[in-house]
């Protein structure tokens, strides 16, 4: 005799599953983020394709309007940018149901925490890695040291001409003016240092003054302001090895926003399967985003000592 059709499914009892972890995991995601939150976003969800056109239309300029001539046209000369949407990364797990009974909830916060984390990390770092084709460099050629912000970095420097240095007062303000040199807009501008640099900054007295640094800053790995830009910590710079292939050095960027572009089609997304083959719950978080260096006039890398 059949058993007929009426089966007990996750279709018929999805009111009984939840999805476990999805808000703590969306929330770590969004605390670890740092490089990602200084960047341009293109909101991209809900949108089919794995390509986004993006119009870069170049400034025109104003002309004198003489006596009895026509006005001057200025010349359209809009590009564009084509930013593949290629990069999907997930974070997985698989919890046996005696693990998950006895386990402490630790345990929980533990794994959410690290897969809000390890997504994070992953986009700020292909984030981050695109600055080395700022200034119409590549391989971090327009790059400089972060001694006099002036000094082209040299791989292959077995001096101090072109070895990266530490921050100084006078090599900020230098990369600085590379971005002001640019008419690259104050606002939105941020400076990211690795910890070797934020040492380097809480040791010069100027910048512990109410004058230079605000240190009320709330969103995450913000420790202060320096000339009105807020400055960022975070290990999650990347590492440049010298020619030597032992030195290891990090970039500061003094950045703005337009410098990269971060375009999301799916955000954090959370999905749990229970398996019951294996007595067991699958987990899964993954994400799906393009990017691309937007405008690379508009950011700077000084090397320093990793």
């Amino acid at each position: 005799m059949a058993l007929g059709t009426n089966h007990v499914t996750n279709t018929t009892e999805a009111t009984f599953i939840p999805e476990l972890w999805s808000d703590e995991v969306i929330a770590t995601y969004k605390q670890a983020l740092v490089i990602a939150q200084r960047v341009k976003k293109i909101p991209f969800q809900g949108k089919k394709g794995d390509t986004l056109h993006v119009p870069k239309p170049i400034r025109g300029t104003a002309n004198q309007k003489l006596a009895e001539t026509q006005v001057t046209l200025n010349a359209d000369v809009a590009g564009e940018l084509v930013i593949p949407v290629d990069q999907h990364f997930e974070y997985s797990r698989f919890f046996e149901d005696i693990t998950l009974v006895q386990a402490l909830d630790s345990m929980r916060a533990f794994y959410t925490d690290d897969a809000g984390y390890a997504l994070a990390k992953q986009v700020d770092s292909a984030l981050s890695a695109l600055a080395e084709a700022w200034q119409g460099g590549t391989a971090w050629s327009g790059a400089v040291i972060g001694g006099d912000g002036v000094t082209a970095w040299d791989p292959a420097a077995n001096t101090n001409t072109g070895n990266g240095s530490d921050l100084t007062d006078a090599g900020i303000r230098s990369g600085i003016q590379v971005l002001d040199d640019a008419d690259v807009p104050f606002s939105d501008r941020s400076m990211i240092v690795p910890p070797s640099q934020k040492n380097i900054l809480l040791g010069i007295d100027r910048f512990n003054s109410r004058d230079f640094s605000n240190t009320m800053g709330v969103n995450t790995g913000q420790f202060g302001e320096v000339y009105g830009m807020p400055v960022f910590t975070t290990t999650n710079l990347p590492v440049i090895l010298a020619d030597d292939t032992t030195t290891e050095y990090r970039p500061v960027f003094i950045m703005h926003r337009e410098a990269i572009v971060h375009v999301e089609q799916m955000s954090i997304r959370t999905q749990t399967q229970y398996k019951q083959e294996w007595l067991s719950d699958l987990l899964t978080s993954d994400t799906i985003y393009g990017k691309s260096v937007y405008r690379p006039e508009n950011g700077i890398a000084l090397i320093v000592p990793k």
